[in-house]
């Protein structure tokens, strides 16, 4: 009788969290995408190697590409390809919620930063976030309040401790 095959070995798990997105904007909305890979891309993703804390998509002929995103190539990458890691990568959305995004991003002055990488099954995709930049107030605020919360947590642990 043949074995049953482990599920969590097909993944389903964040690959990268774009932790910079969330300090210097304010995300409005959030888009699920897909994204055009390589080959060697998806070998390299599931290494874990993957840094968009630069990135961000643009919109060019009416389609998204995200830009500024590195992904390294592994050592044993196929000498046939040329592996280029901050290549302009294709998003892939319906086309509803890229005239949604374009109208967004031309008239309204927002920015799409992405937001996470995750597995979906066997595919990867992008969470991308229609986003408007923080002042240095704001910025301020939300680490005053995240330093508030933990002090907060903090009291209250020890506080259950004693009790």
């Amino acid at each position: 009788m043949a074995k049953a095959k482990d599920k969590d070995n097909k993944g389903g798990g964040t690959i990268a969290l774009n932790k910079r997105a969330r300090h210097e904007y304010h995300i409005d909305q959030r888009y699920e995408a897909g994204i055009a890979l390589q080959g060697w891309e998806l070998k390299a993703l599931r290494a874990g190697r993957i840094n968009f804390g630069d990135g961000y998509a643009v919109v060019l002929k009416n389609e998204l590409y995200l830009i500024g995103t590195s992904i390294p190539p592994l050592i044993s990458a196929s000498t046939h390809v040329i592996a280029e890691d901050r290549r302009t990568r294709k998003l892939l959305l319906h086309r509803e919620e890229i005239d949604q995004l374009i109208g967004a991003v031309e008239r309204k002055g927002y920015t799409l930063v992405p937001i996470a990488m995750y597995w979906k099954g066997n595919k990867v995709k992008v969470e991308i976030g229609l986003a408007r930049g923080k002042q240095a107030h704001d910025k301020r605020d939300a680490e005053k309040e995240r330093d508030w919360q933990r002090e907060k947590q903090r009291t209250m642990r020890s506080h259950n401790r004693l009790a």
